[in-house]
């Protein structure tokens, strides 16, 4: 198969040499030709540009490095195109992370009201984004790694793109169980369920070799023998997980124990303040001309594994490798019956140059499913929201949201959203 051609819209994000790490190391995997950055902020991308390909020189790649300022330019003739993007940068993130808290409720760039801000100010952002993709380029496939990413995934599904949402949190299991256990993380199937940022693995199999389909179950000796690592990487009580029997992805750490995560954030800042200041120490690590590794400051930035999922999911979908069963959002269609069918779900999926065909589920339990359902619900309206935008929409969402939920409070919360963010959206 001829060498891959791919771009990654956001090039000049600081985070962009993990991925370029990981496509380095990886490349028997994925045989890529050309990469290009593209990126409207041009001292950024020269910055990226430089480190990547002194991180290619350096582990040996021949990939032909290039940038471009538009979509149209970058799209050309490429067979995917990654999507990383932060719509306002760190500074809105800073405002999503604490304009919620004036109010009682969560600051988080994802979850809750300060997620919805993003998810607003994302949208239509992205859609342009695919839109030029598509004229340039009906063929590619688009990669979404932009929170949040369920719903920007919802919308670019919604709209007919060729479009697939990535997240880190199940690798990121997969490899921390691995561990505890001494084995390959290959070996680690999850059974990975909910929407994205709102999963939990109610599973996890040791696969007899990688890539068998007979193993056996470890989960409960996971928490018998791991429970103590396990509960401290979350953030919750040991005594949750015994008694659930599951995994909660970490962000389940916002609904189980909201207030206490409020007076939590309350009392050390944002986190988008602790990311501003390693992105300016990065740039300037970046802008030495002898630095050709990813710095070791990086891993503090976030997104662990995510080249190595992003490695995975391309080789597979671009038949690099064989299909493989990998943790995506994507379309529901029946997946969880209890969701309408155009809803975007977080679970495994056999991924190969066919498409994405998402696995057959066992039923959700009641406890898990009907937080998936009040928050798919929250979601469908945050997108008629970004779509067609409108105070009254951006109440529904609120409103419909499980963690405000209150007419009062989700009154406040707009008025203090559309404040925040009246720059990003071309009708408030």
């Amino acid at each position: 198969m001829p060498a891959l051609k791919l771009a990654i819209v956001g090039g000049g994000s600081t985070y962009t040499p993990e991925l370029i790490d990981g496509f380095a190391r990886l490349r028997d995997a994925l045989p890529i030709g050309e990469l290009v950055l593209v990126d409207p902020d041009s001292e950024r991308l020269e910055l990226i540009e430089g480190l990547t390909r002194r991180i290619f020189a350096k582990q040996g790649h021949g990939a032909r490095v290039s940038t471009a300022a538009t979509i149209a330019d970058g799209a050309q003739d490429v067979d995917a195109v990654l999507l990383q993007l932060r719509v306002g940068g760190q500074a809105a993130r800073a405002e999503d992370e604490s304009w919620p808290l004036e109010c009682g409720c969560i600051g988080q760039e994802t979850t809750g009201a300060g997620g919805l801000a993003k998810a607003l100010r994302t949208v239509p952002v992205v859609l342009d984004i695919a839109e030029q993709v598509r004229r340039a380029n009906p063929d590619a496939w688009i990669v979404d790694f932009t929170n949040p990413v369920g719903i920007v995934t919802r919308a670019l599904l919604a709209a007919g793109h060729k479009a697939v949402g990535l997240c880190n949190v199940a690798i990121g299991f997969q490899r921390r169980f691995a561990r505890h256990l001494g084995v390959d993380p290959e070996r680690i199937r999850l059974d990975h369920v909910g929407l994205n940022h709102l999963t939990w693995e109610r599973g996890v199999t040791l696969l007899d070799r990688p890539g068998a389909e007979t193993g056996r179950a470890v989960l409960p000796e996971l928490l018998a023998n791991y429970g103590d690592a396990i509960a401290g990487d979350l953030g919750m009580p040991l005594s949750l997980l015994r008694h659930l029997g599951v995994v909660p992805s970490y962000y389940l750490r916002y609904f189980y124990q909201h207030d206490v995560m409020v007076e939590e954030l309350l009392a050390k800042g944002t986190r988008a303040e602790e990311v501003a200041a390693i992105e300016r120490q990065l740039l300037t690590m970046y802008a030495d001309p002898t630095l050709d590794t990813k710095p070791e400051l990086l891993e503090k930035r976030g997104g662990a594994y995510y080249s190595e999922a992003a490695v995975q999911l391309l080789a597979a979908l671009l038949g690099t490798a064989g299909g493989s069963v990998q943790v995506v959002n994507t379309r529901n269609d029946g997946i969880l019956p209890f969701l309408p069918d155009d809803a975007v779900i977080e679970v495994p999926a056999r991924v190969d140059a066919a498409g994405i065909r998402p696995l057959p589920q066992r039923p959700v339990e009641p406890l898990y499913r009907g937080l998936i359902a009040h928050v798919t619900t929250y979601e469908e309206l945050a997108l008629d929201a970004a779509l067609h935008g409108g105070r009254s929409r951006v109440f529904d969402a609120l409103l419909a949201h499980p963690l405000v939920g209150q007419v009062e409070l989700a009154d406040e919360l707009t008025d203090l959203l559309l404040a925040h963010n009246h720059e990003h959206l071309s009708w408030a």
